[in-house]
């Protein structure tokens, strides 16, 4: 039995910030990935959130110019206006 897969293509975003960091539970509140900062939360507890590749569960994580923000099929990547 053959099962045939399809793979889901990643979306990329840029989110630009004025400010020299914004923390993690406000980006995803900033980038429409969470509703609210609860829902924000639970999805940083739960694992759910990888920042530069790998698993984040601080949601005080500074994220700053250059990182990359990865939730379900989106990488956001930060970029800061000058």
């Amino acid at each position: 039995m053959k099962l045939k897969l399809k793979v889901a293509e990643r979306h990329k975003e840029i989110i630009e910030i004025n400010t020299e960091f914004i923390k993690l539970d406000s980006l995803l509140k900033f980038a429409g990935a969470a509703e609210t900062g609860s829902v924000a939360k639970m999805f940083i507890q739960d694992g759910k959130i990888k920042v530069n590749g790998e698993v984040c569960t601080a949601r005080g994580k500074k994220i700053k110019d250059g990182d990359v923000v990865s939730f379900m099929n989106i990488d956001y990547k930060i970029v800061k206006k000058d």
